[in-house]
């Protein structure tokens, strides 16, 4: 269920990528398009309302590097 609502977000355009942090894979980071998406997902993932994951939180992101950048950074 939990991957299924992943992949629904991915196709909605909400969720850009995921996946869990390797040695240990006791976290996971999850890219959203925005603060609103996350939100929604924690609050409908079956692992958040399960007690799998006891604890998230969203931040935002300032990409500055790269095309996808939304506030790109060039060096003068």
């Amino acid at each position: 269920m939990h991957l299924q609502l992943a992949w629904d977000a991915t196709e909605r355009g909400e969720l850009v990528l995921a996946g869990p942090l390797a040695d240990p894979a006791d976290q996971a980071v999850l890219l959203f398009s925005d603060a609103a998406a996350a939100e929604r997902f924690a609050d409908s993932d079956p692992y958040v309302r399960e007690g799998l994951v006891t604890a998230w939180r969203v931040r935002s992101w300032i990409t500055v590097i790269g095309e996808a950048a939304a506030t790109p950074v060039r060096p003068a």
